[in-house]
């Protein structure tokens, strides 16, 4: 056992013990004061270490050897919570109703503070700067965004960046990632069906928004099946219907809303150019007319093949090539560490979580998920020898800086 695993293992209980605290206290986006503060008592004195703080508002950056020369790493956690009630029945569970970790960015600032605890202790082994990233408001509000645009990335200037996400689907003592798009582009739209209203029982001297509505919702889904190649990814999503006040009205107008997942650029320009097309062209052939509101949420998340290809190689010799799976789908689900990954080269990869023997196990989001305390001492070890190896051994990945 290295110096390195002695003092993860005993640090494991503490990570634990913090996890059990942020998770019992859980807050949204943007509002991750306590979050902040229980991390900023473990790793604001610790040796070495230059803390920046109220980036984006709670965020945090703590950089190790801030002055030394050579190749700067960043490890990055997100701290939000989910507006979720949970019923895990754990002895830990959240304390506040509505709000809940249900996306396991509790065991992910666990294990960051790990990592930066143990680092810190071997300062003098690393040949650059490492940099921790805390960061607000994944879910919602572009947390990730906001810091980039705040300088994260600078001062040192990072080479790259690595991030681990809790994993349902992957057995506790596993991981995975892959080169190219991990994870989905982001684009929210909402369609309002304006017709006439009327009174239910003289449907014909009105014209239905609800009945427009329900032709749009299954018109999109042509967009999937016929309009896009079935080797591509998309998905449609109509998440939102509101219409209506009472059983015996048809009202003027209803709303949609929804959102649009890909994962290529031009993939996702055209899917949004087609569901105005539909909207429009729908409500206009039944009498109607829509108003289309479409944005652009996160892009999509591209792993570095350089930084997916480093991430591999250690965790192979850290784990074994059984534990290591270097192929995991592409996800639809969206992520905004995708903003750092189009500054630098990045690797966002996957944390088993599941415990071993254990079948429908909860998935993100759910009511009933909890991170595997058992995961922590795994994702600080491969973050740990990610940031010892990495001015070593690091050759440059193909990102460029904007």
């Amino acid at each position: 056992m290295t110096a390195i695993e002695r003092d993860i293992q005993a640090l494991a209980p503490a990570m634990i013990d913090l996890r059990h605290e942020i998770h019992a206290h859980p807050e949204l986006g943007y509002e991750e004061r306590e979050t902040s503060r229980r991390i900023l008592e473990r790793i604001e004195n610790l040796p070495g270490m230059t803390v920046r703080k109220g980036v984006a508002g709670t965020g945090i950056v703590a950089t190790l050897n801030a002055d030394r020369q050579g190749p700067c790493v960043a490890l990055r956690a997100d701290m939000d919570a989910l507006p979720i009630t949970e019923e895990t029945g754990k002895p830990y569970a959240s304390k506040h109703a509505g709000r809940m970790h249900a996306c396991g960015h509790d065991g992910h600032v666990a294990c960051l503070v790990g990592v930066a605890t143990v680092l810190a202790r071997h300062a003098d082994a690393l040949s650059g700067p490492v940099k921790f990233i805390f960061q607000p408001a994944e879910e919602s509000g572009g947390g990730g965004e906001k810091m980039v645009a705040e300088g994260v990335l600078d001062n040192p200037r990072v080479d790259a960046a690595f991030a681990l996400h809790g994993w349902p689907t992957l057995d506790v003592g596993t991981v995975g990632t892959r080169a190219g798009p991990a994870l989905a582009s982001t684009n929210p739209f909402d369609i309002t069906i304006h017709g006439r209203g009327s009174h239910a029982a003289y449907p014909h001297r009105g014209v239905d928004p609800i009945v427009i509505a329900a032709h749009v919702v299954v018109a999109l889904q042509t967009i999937v099946s016929r309009n896009t190649d079935p080797l591509d990814s998309v998905v449609v999503t109509v998440g939102k219907i509101e219409a209506g006040t009472a059983v015996n009205i048809i009202p003027p107008s209803a709303l949609l809303r929804g959102t649009i997942r890909t994962l290529n650029p031009q993939t996702r320009r055209e899917t949004v150019e087609r569901v105005v097309r539909i909207a429009r062209g729908t409500a206009e052939a039944l009498g109607g007319r829509a108003e289309i509101a479409t944005r652009d949420g996160y892009p999509v998340l591209v792993n570095d093949a350089e930084a997916a290809g480093f991430f591999m190689r250690v965790a192979r010799e850290s784990l074994g090539d059984e534990r290591v799976d270097a192929n995991v789908p592409a996800s639809l689900g969206a992520e905004d560490f995708a903003y750092v990954a189009q500054r630098v080269p990045a690797c966002f990869w996957r944390l088993g979580v599941r415990p071993k023997g254990t079948d429908n196990y909860p998935g993100l989001h759910h009511p009933k998920y909890d991170f595997s305390d058992d995961a922590i001492a795994v994702g600080v070890r491969l973050h740990c020898e990610l940031a010892m190896r990495f001015a070593r051994e690091w050759k440059g990945g193909a990102g460029s800086r904007k």
